[in-house]
């Protein structure tokens, strides 16, 4: 028989959830009058099922928006969906339906269980990038930024998949092959869109300055990404020809062209590929180097390969022949010419060593070869550096750098120049499912920017298409290839627009999601932004964080923003680790099998020390790793929901670690929460049953009664300062908690006892309602309160008597001399403090005191005969 008041979870959450949405409790409109505050967790990409690290994301970001609406502010806290990419393809290429109907239905269901959780979304705001009348203000202003110069198209190199037919991401190419087909990849070039982001380089760099409340990680990240460099460009003509080449060095070091070893050029440069015409040796090569994918990350790992060219540029200021290098870690982008350096760059060093290639030793720290690393050297061996050159001989850095700058400049083969890491975003997608491009061709090849009147361009698949699986090779079956205008037959562009761009300015939209006369309603927009805090993690710090200040800036200089930045303050969450195994088949592949499939024994520290499967082979233990379904370690949150509630998983998520931290996922902690709102649920139901109609009087509380209220003043003092100012979450619930006991073990003997319990829970309610609101939402009435807590202000702290009420030590000494330390209240008289040295000390003199020296809060110097 189930219990009158006991707590039920299901029943108690599905009453408050369905009240809110039948109130419209978190819909929210403009207010001038009142202070906005725009809360933002990153938006997901509706894979059908939420994980955990989903669940810590939106519990966080709820739990600040609930805050900061009970501190009065008007609070806008949307939610949307990433709706395009690849994984949408990939399931429904498994699936073998249309990415349309997978990506709707995953929504509704991930929709629904996120309503689940208790979030204070305004749903009336929902968007989803998939939508024509989101995607439609896309392909506008991708009209205005082409018709501003800042968008073009042009030849470069790509992953290529030749069985497949389409461009690969770099995420894309699995160990040199294709995710999909598993299929060798090659380079290929390829015509591709790009948008200018190198025209906002320094401007973005700048930027970061202003960027107070973000963390610093993510800001060097930011640094290095866009890596702005000072220095030359220093051009190297080539041994008899007329042709050139340009390289840029740093500025701080100019000095290492005196220890180039050879000139390393990419294999894709223009020069190689109209030499390589010529020389079987290059071709072959060139297509070896075609096989490797092009990434930062995988060029740097690779075996560094070259081969002699037989050209030789022209040293600017020795006048020596240098071999030029044909190498496979360097491709037509940013940079296709480098020097080597090998006495200053270990990475060099060995390709020196490697092809047996001559070097200057330009860093003389003793006579045997150095395996240099890739620091720069030049404060460590100054006084060492170019000795063997008579002319700089004893010269500090900065001079030799200058006096090199300036005969490179006599001899006019170098400017100064700034360059930067940053290259163009390059948006050109091969697939079906994602925003086309507004671009159209006449049969005479010139190019047509799409009229506004004509857009949107409806992707390829949409509900009006086929509802099973399509690929982009099969474009011609689709009807929409071709669009009329001004009476004249268009041919629109294949490709479509990489997701990053969807989600660079969904921000905005949230602003005005049904706003139809543009892309953003700049009164709403400039109401709202910019973000006040935005949540996520910090895996997204050089892609989309990047991004969204980009657009950000694209918007505002078409008029539609007035601020800078997208987001004044930003929170990166930390991973939610669990338990991984697995086991290898044949091919020595790795099998991950989820917890459910082992059996595992631990020692008495609680460390797995055996795990087997259920046939009873032995498995590995891959340790605590983040939890992702590719590692079958996540673990399912409707799973909790069913078992424990919301409450209990947000109180979890907020409690178990500071935010910023990663959580070891370990299910005993779920109990622990679990068992702390039973707690508090019957200690306020056996309390409602002692109701009483007593007001609280403050002045007349007696010193047991005191305590338990000079407590309460000091919980909502840190709770407050805790949760509201510095996001410490865990350290404002575990005072919570703490106090939480001592109610427990305070005995109600009087009226006036149960009217501080009341107003004691009463505060504790209201501390705790942002994080388990459904539970606070129902205790608050049982105790007996007629408003309604959603619109409740945060409770607030009486300074005051928590000053005149606090105990401070106070050093007491007698003719000077040190005797005792007491605890008095700041407002205690002089003749009382006395009073309690008297009682404590049991010395005659203290009867024939002659003088008092009293320094408040200090001591109390007490002279007698």
């Amino acid at each position: 028989m189930k219990e009158k008041n006991a707590y039920r979870p299901k029943e108690i959450e599905k009453y408050v959830q369905e009240y809110w949405e039948k109130n419209k409790t978190f819909q929210v409109n403009m207010d001038v009058k009142k202070k906005k505050f725009y809360c933002l967790s990153m938006f997901p990409y509706p894979s059908g099922k939420l994980h955990m690290g989903h669940v810590r994301n939106y519990t966080i970001g709820d739990v600040i928006a609930r805050c900061q609406r009970m501190l009065g502010k008007n609070v806008l806290h949307p939610m949307g969906w990433d709706s395009f990419g690849l994984p949408a393809e990939n399931a429904a290429k498994k699936n073998k339906v249309s990415a349309f109907h997978w990506t709707i239905e995953n929504i509704r269901n991930m929709k629904d269980q996120l309503k689940k959780l208790g979030l204070s979304y305004d749903w009336s705001r929902e968007l989803s990038t998939c939508e024509p009348n989101y995607y439609r203000w896309e392909q506008w202003f991708f009209t205005k930024l082409y018709e501003k110069g800042l968008i073009y198209k042009k030849l470069t190199e790509v992953n290529w998949c030749p069985t497949d037919k389409t461009v690969l991401a770099n995420e894309q190419v699995v160990n040199g092959s294709c995710w999909y087909c598993e299929g060798k990849i090659e380079r290929k070039n390829q015509l591709q869109w790009f948008i200018k982001i190198t025209q906002y380089s320094e401007e973005l760099l700048q930027g970061l300055n202003d960027l107070k409340r973000w963390p610093k990680k993510v800001k060097t990240m930011q640094r290095n990404w866009i890596g702005r460099e000072e220095g030359l460009e220093i051009e190297f003509r080539i041994l008899h020809t007329r042709e050139k080449l340009f390289v840029h060095l740093e500025k701080r070091k100019i000095y290492t062209i005196m220890g180039i070893s050879c000139l390393y050029i990419a294999s894709n440069h223009p020069l190689i590929i109209k030499i390589s015409k010529k020389d079987k040796r290059i071709r072959n090569f060139i297509q070896s180097c075609r096989k490797i994918q092009i990434s930062e990350e995988v060029i740097s790992t690779i075996e560094k390969e070259g081969v002699f060219s037989k050209m030789y540029s022209i040293h600017p200021i020795t006048g020596k022949s240098i071999p030029i290098w044909i190498v496979n870690f360097l491709f037509n982008q940013n940079i296709c010419v480098k020097l080597s350096i090998p006495n200053y760059n270990h990475e060099d060093y060995k390709f020196s060593k490697k092809y047996n290639i001559p070097f200057e030793r330009i860093i003389l720290k003793n006579t045997k070869d150095l395996d240099y690393s890739q620091k720069d050297r030049t404060e460590v061996f100054e006084e060492t550096i170019l000795t063997h050159i008579e002319e700089y001989k004893g010269m500090k850095v900065k001079d030799i750098n200058n006096q090199i700058t300036k005969k490179l400049t006599s001899l006019r083969v170098s400017k100064k120049k700034i360059v930067y890491r940053l290259r163009d975003w390059e948006v050109s997608r091969q697939r079906l499912w994602g925003v086309r491009i507004p671009i159209a061709t006449k049969d005479d090849k010139k190019v047509i920017v799409i009229p506004e009147r004509y857009l949107p361009i409806i992707s390829y698949e949409d509900k009006k298409g086929p509802k099973i699986y399509s690929e982009f090779k099969d474009l011609d079956k689709f009807k929409n290839n071709s669009i009329r205008i001004e009476g004249e037959e268009c041919y629109l562009e294949k490709d479509t627009l990489d997701t990053f761009v969807q989600s660079s300015w969904y921000y905005a939209r949230h602003t005005c999601p049904n706003y139809n006369e543009g892309m953003l309603d700049k009164e709403e927009a400039n109401y709202w932004l910019p973000i006040d805090q935005y949540i996520g993690g910090i895996e997204h710090a050089t892609m989309h964080l990047l991004y969204i200040r980009f657009f950000h800036k694209l918007m505002r200089d078409q008029g539609l923003l007035f601020s800078n930045e997208p987001v004044k303050s930003l929170l990166c969450q930390g991973m939610i680790l669990s338990d991984a195994f697995y086991s290898l088949d044949k091919d020595k592949k790795k099998i991950w099998l989820s917890s459910d499939q082992i059996s595992i024994k631990r020692n008495k520290n609680g460390r797995i020390v055996e795990s087997k499967d259920h046939q009873g082979n032995s498995v590995t233990y891959a340790g605590m790793i983040k939890m992702s379904k590719s590692k079958n370690n996540g673990v399912n949150p409707e799973r909790i929901l069913e078992k424990y509630g919301a409450d209990t998983m947000r109180l979890f998520m907020m409690f178990i670690a500071p935010i910023e931290m990663n959580i070891e996922w370990r299910i005993s902690q779920m109990n622990g929460a679990h068992r702390f709102i039973k707690k508090l649920w019957k200690m306020i139901f056996d309390h409602s049953e002692n109701q009483s109609n007593e007001v609280l009087q403050v002045n007349q509380l007696t010193e047991r009664q005191i305590d338990l209220y000079l407590n309460l003043q000091k919980t909502i003092k840190k709770v407050t300062q805790d949760m509201i100012d510095q996001f410490h979450f865990n350290t404002a619930i575990s005072e919570i908690m703490k106090f939480v006991n001592k109610i427990s073990n305070y005995h109600q003997k009087n009226e006036q006892d149960i009217a501080l319990i009341k107003e004691a829970f009463n505060q504790v309610v209201l501390m705790l309602f942002p994080v388990i609101p459904h539970v606070c939402f129902i205790l608050w009435k049982v105790l007996g309160n007629h408003q309604n807590i959603d619109f409740h202000e945060w409770p607030r702290f009486d300074e005051s008597y928590i000053n005149s009420q606090t105990k401070k030590s106070l050093i007491v000494q007698i003719n000077g001399k040190f005797y005792d330390k007491i605890y008095v209240k700041e407002n205690f008289s002089e003749e009382k403090i006395i009073s309690i040295v008297r009682k404590k000390c049991f010395r005659r003199e203290l009867n024939k005191i002659k003088r008092v020296i009293y320094i408040r809060s200090k001591l109390i110097n007490i002279l007698v005969e």
